[in-house]
């Protein structure tokens, strides 16, 4: 049942309160329009020549390649519920129809911005070091000789043609691949028919032709057209792209092996609708009728552009030799407490004294988190270890070392969230070599994502069994670690360690009923223990003690969680908000938000740390973990928070988020709709500041 409308009391003036409803669909933003600023946002770093031309080159190709994973997701999201609700209201007071029409516009509109970066500011530049996209009638005799040479050793054998006629069904177009379509007249035929030639995925976008000088795949096939099509005339080539749903049906779906329902629900993806087309130019009408039946699209879905497809292969361009247009690199530090180990000591004689706080990728990922598991997986005392699974590269060292832990006879289990989105089939592969290696490899509830980050060691030791854990804002994933920041505590704290216990248990056992102590826990009791601090603060801000909230996190989405921040805004209390991506709530708002600052920071690493702190009446509450504010993280995921204690800790924590706050180089304020970028002339943001200040204890 809707809550009552809430009065707002007006403390400057002595007269009725007003009151506002807050359930009105005009307090919030549109989820999927949030998204699409924050990836504007990006696009801003691409363009902002305060940054190194090979890192501008690289934002853009992030921007490309977020929008397209957007469109998988969420168009595929939104086509999905208007097939079965279309006219289905989201907490913005839109329909489905209506977000698609907005989202169709405003992706189209950054795929243009996208396209004017390139081409009048990035590429320019770039030629001016020497590096040119060039056409192949530009190429030379040598280059032209060297570069057919190439075609057919490396390229032609990989290809395949595929012309439509009776004889042969319009082919499967997979999603995100680049093809040519054309007219191909063929000897002893009386009409053009339709073909299509798949650009091969496993080789490079961009072929070196001279020097200096880079060609692009599609224009090297389509030279090279009669080889193709030996003997037929090849007319109206275009480069083609087809986006598809990345919707996998509902994640609840019953079966007897989940891990066989998630590869068959891969290979459904594979199929599913198409959810865009784009070309590098038009088509015939009766051409593009075919591939719009075939496709099961329309008009609407179709975006036609002079330019080439797929910014996100830049990234091949970004690694180009330009002395001095990249960040520098920098050798992440081991924290001193890790470093102070002697080579008879481990890391568990630390942990047994103090906890231990990281900061990646400030601070190293393989010499604290790799380190734990590598030590835990060789130590003859170690009994145990459990971890989960979100997201993890091909080669994760971490599992690799469970899998030694399994072999030495040490029980080791493994909670594989089998539904990570677009790792589906990495987590697929992972789990059968752990299964393999004897590793206890559970899949969770299906209708829970285990999204928490979080591992736990048993050691025997002289006093007796005694336990240590990791909690974590970030996936256990090396690469990540590098261009992620996020956080980590290393504990001992027998409370802690014994509530992770039980959620390990929950998770392995299926257990109905979990309760912590110290970890908060989602679907258990994150949303209220998280909510019950909030009202605590608003308690304070009405008998006149200081109240203030500060949240960090990648996105804040929840209606109801937006609506209490607004209470406490009203109430008095100060709410500082450091969002990545999505904001549903208006900041700034008279009589309404005023109290409520919303900003977000871009810049060289992806901030995806979580920090929830409490003012407390002045003994702050900080707490880190893997949750966002979003519905799916507090009532539909397993999620852990765990309080941060340790005075040093909490410093660190303070002092992040006031440099957050105070950054006037990479930071970006969000007033009632609109952001803003500070972008002043400060030298360093708040990331090279962190940088430098590294290691942090």
């Amino acid at each position: 049942m809707a809550e009552p409308p809430v009065p707002i009391p007006d403390p400057a003036f002595a007269r009725p309160a007003p009151v506002i409803d807050l359930f009105a669909p005009a307090l919030y933003a549109n989820r999927e329009l949030s998204w699409l600023d924050f990836n504007d946002r990006v696009l801003a770093e691409a363009y902002d020549e305060r940054n190194p031309l090979l890192e501008r080159i690289r934002f853009l190709a992030i921007t490309s390649s977020n929008l397209d994973e957007f469109y998988s997701k969420r168009l595929g999201w939104l086509q999905t519920v208007i097939q079965s609700d279309p006219m289905q209201l989201t907490v913005d007071g839109l329909t489905a129809i209506e977000q698609r029409q907005l989202v169709r516009e405003r992706g189209a509109a950054m795929r243009a911005a996208i396209d004017s970066c390139w081409t009048e500011e990035l590429a320019p530049r770039l030629a001016a070091y020497g590096f040119r996209i060039v056409r192949m009638d530009e190429l030379g005799p040598a280059e032209r000789e060297r570069i057919d040479e190439y075609f057919q050793r490396s390229i032609f054998p990989v290809l395949t043609p595929l012309v439509v006629d009776p004889a042969h069904p319009f082919p499967f177009i997979s999603g995100g691949s680049l093809s040519l379509v054309m007219n191909v007249h063929l000897p002893g035929s009386s009409q053009f028919r339709f073909a299509r030639v798949k650009v091969p995925e496993n080789r490079p976008r961009f072929v070196e032709a001279g020097e200096g000088q880079l060609l692009r795949i599609e224009d090297l096939i389509a030279a090279h057209f009669d080889m193709l099509f030996p003997g037929a005339v090849v007319a109206q080539w275009r480069l083609m792209r087809v986006l598809r749903s990345a919707e996998m049906g509902a994640s609840g779906e019953e079966a007897d092996d989940l891990l066989e329902v998630i590869e068959y629900g891969l290979e459904r993806r594979r199929l599913a609708d198409a959810v865009s087309l784009e070309l590098t130019g038009p088509l015939p009408a009766a051409r593009l009728e075919l591939l719009l039946d075939e496709l099961h699209l329309t008009e609407d879905d179709v975006l036609i552009t002079e330019h080439t497809l797929d910014k996100a292969d830049l990234f091949e361009i970004a690694a180009l030799p330009v002395p001095g247009e990249s960040f520098p690199p920098f050798t992440p530090p081991v924290p001193s407490a890790f470093r102070s180990v002697d080579a008879d000591a481990t890391l568990f004689q630390v942990l047994a004294q103090r906890d231990v706080l990281v900061h990646h990728p400030y601070e190293s990922f393989d010499g604290t988190i790799v380190r734990f598991i590598e030590e835990a997986s060789a130590d003859r005392n170690v009994l145990a270890i459990k971890h989960t699974t979100y997201r993890t590269n091909p080669d994760s060292p971490i599992l690799e070392a469970l899998i030694r832990a399994a072999r030495r006879g040490k029980q080791v289990a493994v909670l594989v969230e089998l539904t990570a989105r677009f790792d589906e089939a990495n987590n697929i592969e992972w789990a059968r070599k752990l299964e393999d290696a004897g590793v206890h490899v559970a899949y969770g509830n299906p209708a829970e994502k285990i999204h928490g980050k979080i591992a736990l060691v048993v050691r025997e030791e002289a006093l007796g069994v005694r336990m240590y854990a990791h909690i974590g804002t970030g996936n256990y994933h090396s690469r990540s670690a590098r261009v992620y920041t996020d956080l980590g505590l290393f504990t001992s704290d027998e409370g802690i360690c014994l509530d992770l216990l039980r959620v390990f248990n929950h998770l392995t056992g299926f257990g109905h009923r979990l309760e912590t102590e110290h970890l908060l826990v989602a679907p258990v009791n994150l949303r209220h223990e998280l909510e019950w601090r909030v009202r605590r603060e608003i308690d304070a801000a009405r008998a006149g003690r200081p109240a203030r909230v500060i949240f960090k996190m990648n996105a804040l989405e929840d209606p109801a969680f937006c609506r209490l921040l607004y209470q406490a805004s009203a109430a008095g209390v100060a709410v500082d908000l450091i969002v990545r991506g999505i904001c549903r709530l208006r900041p700034g708002v008279p009589g309404l938000s005023e109290r409520i600052r919303v900003q977000s920071v871009i810049g060289r690493f992806l901030e995806h740390s979580r920090i929830y702190c409490f003012e407390n009446d002045g003994d702050r509450e900080y707490f880190i973990g893997s949750a966002d504010v979003m519905k799916r993280n507090l009532d539909e995921r397993i999620e852990v928070l765990a309080p941060i204690r340790d005075p040093e800790h909490r410093r660190h924590l303070r002092e992040v988020l006031d440099m957050l706050l105070a950054d006037e180089r990479q930071t970006w304020t969000l007033h009632d709709r609109t952001w803003t970028h500070r972008a002043t002339n400060q030298s360093k943001g708040v990331q090279q500041r962190l940088l430098e200040l590294a290691p942090f204890s």
